[in-house]
């Protein structure tokens, strides 16, 4: 069937920062575009003043993911953009593991799954995982706490995914760069809107776009 003439795009954790500039990008190409959030009050004050919609979603709570992809009614485009990052030593205490790898790994994975299957049937679809260069291999796997492991594990999965992925369906990993939002902070060397342009270009692929890659303002980058 080929891209649908509005595909319906779901950015997760698109309330503030990078998520926000990724949405609006994707509202000025045309798309409908739902954000999703765990604040929804607060997120509809968002979805507003950039022409998307909002949805309550915790990524780290899969009736959460389920209920929202529902709610929706077919998601064309996925980005998953969600993230956490807690500065935690990896074996003292658990809890900062689990909760990255919950946001960063398995909600992507869930939301994956419940999102592909539309994307199947009409063959068309298109996911942009959000990674990091702290996520590469070649780049040192750097990073506090878990953040690092689970983005290893998200670009992994990228790597993986396309032998399994119907007709149509893409996915890629992107890493924005140090960008200047509440987790990179003020001293970050890029805007938002710069960090977004290259998940916004995967989001839109071509036909003839790649899938099972990483990148960075449009160039390959090495697992």
């Amino acid at each position: 069937m080929g891209r649908p003439a509005r595909p319906t795009a779901l950015v997760t954790g698109g309330n503030r920062g990078l998520g926000r500039a990724i949405a609006a990008g994707l509202v000025a190409r045309g798309m409908r575009v739902v954000i999703g959030v765990r604040d929804l009050e607060a997120g509809r004050g968002v979805a507003d003043a950039i022409g998307a919609q909002a949805v309550r979603m915790d990524v780290a709570r899969l009736d959460s993911l389920h209920a929202a992809v529902d709610k929706i009614g077919g998601v064309d485009v996925l980005v998953n953009n969600a993230g956490v990052l807690i500065d935690a030593n990896l074996l003292e205490d658990p809890g900062p593991f689990h909760m990255s790898i919950d946001v960063m790994f398995r909600g992507p994975y869930e939301l994956i799954r419940a999102c592909v299957p539309h994307m199947g049937a009409q063959g068309w679809g298109r996911i942009v995982n959000v990674s990091s260069d702290w996520g590469s291999f070649a780049s040192g796997l750097e990073g506090p706490g878990a953040y690092g492991v689970a983005k290893a594990a998200l670009n992994a999965l990228t790597k993986a995914l396309p032998r399994d992925l119907p007709e149509g369906v893409k996915v890629n990993a992107m890493c924005p760069g140090w960008v200047q939002t509440r987790m990179g902070g003020e001293g970050a060397t890029r805007t938002p809107e710069e960090g977004a342009e290259t998940a916004i270009w995967l989001a839109d692929l071509p036909e003839d776009g790649p899938t099972g890659r990483f990148f960075r303002d449009g160039l390959s980058l090495r697992w």
